[in-house]
């Protein structure tokens, strides 16, 4: 894990990615390749291509049933650890802040070779 941010839930996602994309470039220069969701808006490729980092959407499959994607499996399954973390599974914190620390000590806790 590289970067993390934690928003409000009224900040569109767009924002955050735009928002998440400069910290990474910032911490990170080398980093050139970031995969998506379908859900971010052109505004969000133009900004990471200003930035030297190419987005990728990953697509979800066409065929009915269960079928891992290589990329977005990487994250659900990152998703899943950090949920193994009771104080993750709920909202506890009351500042964006904290709940990004928490974030930062599960994900220490499951990869601490990273």
């Amino acid at each position: 894990m590289l970067a993390v941010l934690v928003t409000a839930a009224n900040v569109h996602d767009t924002t955050g990615g735009r928002l998440l994309l400069d910290d990474l470039a910032a911490a990170h220069p080398s980093v050139t390749k970031v995969w998506a969701d379908g859900g971010y808006q052109n505004s969000i490729f133009n900004h990471g291509a200003r930035l030297g980092v190419d987005i990728e959407v990953v697509q979800r499959p066409r065929v009915k049933g269960f079928e891992p994607l290589p990329k977005r499996w990487v994250i659900e399954r990152t998703f899943g650890w950090l949920m193994q973390h009771r104080r993750l599974a709920r909202d506890y914190e009351a500042l964006p802040q904290r709940s990004r620390t928490m974030i930062h000590w599960g994900w220490l806790t499951k990869c601490p070779a990273s």
